[in-house]
């Protein structure tokens, strides 16, 4: 949950960002932790949105050297930053797993000029599952085999490994970009009343520790990760490539700066 105090300021930054470079803000979420659903009590605010400038930004010469996100310093925990959605629109022509989580964060900011409910619509026709597989995959490997081999390791990392993991089977199962939050993900684990029962209590103890809090290594998890990125290293999806036409993103460009 996000305190209505925290709520008020950081719409107040993002009106604090749209006058001081001149720009409108339409769509900003949560992302990290606490969209996931696993932060601690002193876990960052991570802000992330969509912006436009005015049209006329956009007929330059010197279009392309002209910088394309807005980056603030962190204060009081509060993390801001964001993407031009020329920038956006882009990567999301090319899956960019970032922007599409994005775009199903539970927890909204600002959402104006209907920028994410089209975004949402045209998802089914430009996300690409197997990109998805690997970045996640990606993701896992790296967590796993960077923080999680040792006898003590960080508590967090167990989740930046399980998240991605848990992703990946959605990605196997339904063929649709997986849910942000990590306990929609738990679902696809119900059946295994060992596994879940480990991911609740490793959860129920991020929420009460520190960020950097270390556990002794987990081993029926590390099993588990060990067993998946064995079967994952040879998976391969097959899915219809995306139908959706690079104009139909231009015009959902052209309409949000209308």
């Amino acid at each position: 949950m996000i305190s209505e105090e925290v709520r008020r300021d950081i719409q107040r930054r993002l009106r604090a960002v749209e006058e001081a470079h001149d720009v409108r803000v339409l769509f900003a979420v949560e992302s990290g932790s606490r969209a996931w659903g696993f932060p601690s009590p002193n876990s960052d605010y991570d802000v992330r949105f969509i912006y436009a400038h005015p049209r006329e930004w956009y007929l330059s010469l010197d279009l392309e050297e002209r910088r394309d996100v807005i980056e603030c310093e962190t204060v009081d925990d509060i993390d801001l930053s964001g993407w031009d959605i020329r920038k956006a629109l882009k990567l999301f022509w090319q899956s960019n797993p970032s922007f599409v989580e994005w775009l199903h964060s539970p927890i909204v900011y600002r959402d104006e000029a209907d920028f994410a409910e089209r975004a949402r619509a045209l998802l089914p026709g430009v996300y690409d599952v197997n990109k998805g597989v690997h970045h996640y995959l990606g993701m896992a490997d790296k967590n796993y085999r960077g923080y999680l081999k040792a006898k003590l390791v960080p508590l967090k990392k167990y989740f930046y490994v399980l998240r991605p993991l848990l992703a990946i089977r959605w990605l196997e199962r339904y063929r649709t970009p997986a849910p942000v939050a990590l306990e929609r993900l738990r679902t696809l684990v119900a059946d295994d009343a060992d596994l879940d029962g480990q991911i609740e209590r490793l959860l129920a103890r991020k929420q009460r520790s520190q960020e950097k809090e270390f556990v002794p290594v987990i081993q029926a998890l590390n099993d588990f990760i060990e067993q998946e990125l064995s079967r994952l290293s040879r998976c391969s999806i097959q899915t219809a490539p995306p139908t959706a036409s690079l104009e139909e993103l231009n015009t959902l460009f052209r309409d949000c700066l209308s």
